[in-house]
């Protein structure tokens, strides 16, 4: 049954039957007989079928939502045995929005010191793309913005505040001041994020409000492809003051707070609203517990 709903869930990432079946390890006949025995097993319909995949049924979506939590179960089952034996090691998988990429380190480092046997993979993602990867069970977890948009059934560890700078090159005309406001920076040309990143739209908000229409002259999904651009002293951007302090400027830019009335958005750790924890996330969640604490207060 468990392979089967594994199954389930690759052709629910994937939306495609021969996809599916290479993530599996099967071959595509195999994967299609596997689902129909499932729905032979259930008495139900699940797949919608064609010549190729159209989507699932009622029935399916269901089944899925139940499939996800079963296969999660089981693998956290399967690594709290593992951890028994061996204590702590395996693969965690992490996604993080690009501007709290520079603070992962905070979090794999001295799990990685404690637990050496423990590999780590780190994505790059949207803040929406990770609450898909962690439905999906494709993650175990993800760095994000925890409340600017709606998270959906995932629990949240606060970590910390994003405040927000001004990058721009010390000879400009607003590079020997010590604070701007949101209209003057939006008076300036700018490289920012593209719309589909969180962080974009804060900051468009935050414009807008300003009675600024964003219009940045250069946009970029990459955080190394704005900072370069800075560098050269002919870009401005905005960026979170964390992000600016770990990536280090040089004399001819200049890091400027931005006056903001509004509450900075809080960055933290979200992850499955399951119980019991795998022992991996468990060890996650307590190291952003930790740095919480920390950077928080």
């Amino acid at each position: 049954m468990i392979d089967k709903l594994e199954m389930m869930l690759a052709l629910a990432r994937e939306q495609h039957f021969g996809h599916a079946a290479e993530a599996c390890g099967v071959t595509q006949p195999t994967l299609s007989a596997g689902l129909k025995q499932l729905e032979e097993s259930l008495g139900v319909l699940l797949v919608r079928r064609r010549s190729r995949f159209i989507g699932f049924t009622p029935e399916g979506v269901r089944v899925l939502d139940w499939a996800r939590r079963i296969v999660g179960d089981t693998r956290a089952m399967r690594q709290e045995i593992g951890a028994l034996k061996r204590g702590l090691a395996g693969h965690l998988r992490i996604a993080a929005i690009p501007t709290a990429l520079p603070i992962v380190a905070a979090l794999t480092t001295p799990l990685h010191i404690a637990h050496p046997e423990v590999a780590f993979t780190i994505l790059s993602r949207t803040s929406i793309e990770i609450l898909s990867l962690l439905e999906n069970l494709e993650i175990d977890a993800g760095l994000t913005y925890i409340d600017n948009e709606p998270l959906g059934r995932v629990r949240t560890v606060p970590i910390y505040f994003e405040h927000y700078r001004l990058l721009i090159a010390a000879d400009h005309s607003l590079g020997s001041r010590d604070s701007v406001s949101w209209k003057e920076v939006g008076d300036i040309p700018l490289c920012l994020l593209t719309p589909d990143m969180q962080n974009r739209r804060i900051i468009d908000r935050r414009l807008a409000e300003a009675g600024i229409d964003p219009a940045p002259t250069l946009q970029s999904n990459s955080m190394v492809v704005l900072f370069s651009h800075v560098r050269t002293g002919q870009w401005a951007s905005v960026m979170p003051a964390v992000l600016a302090e770990t990536m280090g400027l040089g004399d001819p830019i200049r890091s400027i707070p931005i006056d903001d009335p509004e509450p900075p958005p809080a960055v933290g750790l979200v992850y499955p609203r399951r119980e019991p924890m795998t022992p991996l996330t468990a060890a996650l969640v307590g190291e952003a517990a930790r740095l919480g604490t920390e950077w928080l207060g």
